[in-house]
């Protein structure tokens, strides 16, 4: 605990700069849920933009909505 799964859309995301993303974000994770490092999990998943409404949107955002700490504005 905890896992994130990052979904976006396809971009082109070097070795560097994905090893920043999941530092900073593992980094805010243990200091913010007290866990250690070797507990979190982080998996960048890209997604389709024309796929987005029906494997993101519709599932994550809209009937989850109770679970979002942070709205999109799409």
């Amino acid at each position: 605990m905890p896992h994130v799964n990052i979904k976006h859309f396809p971009t082109p995301v070097g070795e560097e700069q994905s090893a920043r993303l999941v530092a900073a974000i593992t980094a805010a994770l243990t200091e913010n849920l007290g866990c250690t490092e070797d507990a979190v999990s982080i998996a960048l998943e890209p997604v389709d933009p024309s796929e987005w409404n029906e494997r993101v949107y519709r599932p994550e955002v809209v009937e989850r909505r109770a679970l979002l700490h942070k709205q999109p504005n799409y």
